[in-house]
């Protein structure tokens, strides 16, 4: 668990660094971001995948990026020291860091 909330913190602080509208203050404020997303992905992403579920199923799973970016976004709200400047660049980054997140987990695992 801990090395999962690391490989988060890490692949927010990257995406960050990317310039893409997701800006960290410092990779403290890389961890905590990472604390209160996975505990947004918890509690509020389920739940907002159930109510948008006719949209998604229409959708053929698109719609479910932009339940992400809005996760993202509202980990942003409530995380001091990290920002997201807008819709787009939520849904991006929130792709971002799930992409990375993903590689630096598999990459993690093999060693």
């Amino acid at each position: 668990m801990l090395a999962r909330w690391l490989i988060s913190a890490v692949s927010i602080y990257l995406v960050a660094l990317l310039g893409i509208g997701v800006q960290v203050r410092s990779f403290w404020a890389a961890l905590l971001a990472a604390i209160v997303l996975g505990l947004a992905n918890l509690l509020v992403r389920p739940v907002l995948l159930i109510l948008t579920l006719p949209i998604n199923l229409l959708t053929l799973g698109l719609f479910t990026l932009v339940v992400n970016g809005l996760v993202f976004l509202l980990a942003a709200a409530f995380t001091p020291g990290f920002q997201v400047r807008g819709f787009w660049p939520a849904i991006l980054g929130a792709l971002l860091v799930g992409v990375l997140s993903a590689v630096l987990g598999a990459v993690w695992r093999a060693l």
